[in-house]
């Protein structure tokens, strides 16, 4: 397995929107490899490439022991009449969680490493995850989500740790 750091808050590659992938090359095969492997370790849900330093527009998920990757993704329905409110972490903000508010149901469409379309949906935590993924290959980080309260609490906590 190939271990990559994940890149954490102040890294200026978590603020900067991907690129979208034009080619599958080996390089891009690769990068979808280190994706799975990565996310496959207790207590995560997803990784996005940025998160890894690479700056394409990738990631993968592990849900329910449901493990796989889209590239290009773009979310194109959540639901609007159905949210939820859990706490929400981040392997680039480690160990802290907040209140975040996302839709019920999310769907993101892509292609894989054949270049063939791809869906991706679900409810509850798949939700979460599709939206927070796609959060991060735009540049955005959960905590841009969060009420101001817990957002000035995330950040206090922040400038507090050792990153």
């Amino acid at each position: 397995m190939t271990f990559r750091e994940i890149r954490v808050v102040g890294d200026p590659v978590l603020r900067t929107p991907c690129t979208e992938i034009k080619d599958i090359d080996n390089g891009v095969k690769t990068l979808v490899e280190d994706l799975l492997e990565n996310v496959d370790m207790e207590g995560r849900a997803g990784l996005a490439a940025n998160q890894i330093g690479v700056s394409l527009r990738a990631f993968s998920w592990n849900i329910d022991g449901d493990i796989g990757y889209v590239l290009n993704p773009r979310l194109v329905e959540v639901s609007l009449e159905e949210f939820q409110d859990g706490d929400e972490g981040c392997l680039s903000v480690p160990e802290l969680f907040y209140p975040t508010e996302r839709a019920w149901y999310a769907r993101v469409e892509g292609i894989d490493l054949d270049g063939k379309a791809v869906v991706v949906e679900g409810e509850e935590l798949m939700a979460r995850c599709l939206q927070h993924e796609c959060d991060h290959l735009d540049g955005k980080l959960y905590l841009d989500r969060l009420t101001r309260e817990y957002r000035n609490q995330a950040m206090k906590a922040i400038r507090e740790m050792d990153l």
